[in-house]
């Protein structure tokens, strides 16, 4: 009885143990992120960030279109089959949904959702990952592929989040929005969310009802949703 007694007190100590040996690695972890991204920002570790004016004028290839005098559109021209929309031209089943499953904190943080990451540390991404949709941005702007080598592609996501944190200051929430869904390819020559509606389901953005809005949502979140969602056009259209 003494020896069950003693063996459940040493188990409670390793299990504590463990614990505070876990906790103290998540906090090392982050602190060293921390440390990372300071030294990236403040002295350029890692390679030059793009200054202010770059952020403000984002290189994109646009697609030009023939349109007649009464405004009918003949056909189009483009390296990139990108037609921007405004953040009106959205619906808000499609900005509703695109926040509520990528970046629900989106409204409020600055670039960088704080709770996210210390999540994703914690539990190393098994209960979601941290990225934010203006990570997500800046990724599209400023990563030209991303890399397979776990140090190479954490230095490429410090770079991220510190170009995060500039878009923010740079741009409204509506604006990053409106960028993000512009930029993102959609596969089928369909780069940005006007070439997509157009090419998926010949409507304008505006028109998307909830269900289609969800596809393009569930395509921002993976390309690997693409056979879901042929599936979903040979059954609705």
């Amino acid at each position: 009885m003494a020896a069950t007694k003693a063996q459940k007190a040493q188990k409670e100590q390793e299990t504590k143990k463990n614990v505070k040996l876990f906790w103290k690695l998540v906090f090392v972890g982050i602190g060293m992120v921390i440390l990372l991204f300071l030294l990236t920002a403040w002295g350029g570790i890692f390679g030059s960030l793009p200054d202010h004016t770059i952020l403000e004028n984002p290189q994109s290839e646009l697609a030009t279109e023939i349109v007649t005098a009464d405004g009918k559109t003949l056909g189009s021209f483009y390296t990139d089959n990108r037609k921007p929309v405004k953040y009106d031209d959205l619906p808000q089943n499609l900005i509703d949904a695109l926040v509520s499953t990528e970046d629900e904190r989106f409204w409020d943080h600055s670039g960088i959702d704080g709770y996210g990451t210390a999540r994703a540390f914690a539990f190393l991404g098994q209960k979601g990952g941290a990225s934010t949709i203006t990570q997500q941005l800046a990724k599209l702007y400023f990563t030209e592929q991303r890399s397979s080598n776990k140090i190479e592609r954490g230095i490429q996501k410090i770079r991220e989040w510190i170009i995060a944190t500039r878009l923010e200051k740079q741009y409204t929430k509506e604006e990053i929005i409106t960028q993000y869904l512009n930029q993102f390819d959609f596969l089928k020559q369909a780069i940005g969310i006007r070439s997509a509606s157009n090419i998926y389901f010949g409507k304008e953005p505006k028109e998307l009802t909830v269900e289609e809005s969800a596809v393009f949502v569930a395509m921002l979140k993976t390309l690997d949703n693409t056979i879901l969602i042929e599936k979903y056009l040979k059954k609705n259209h």
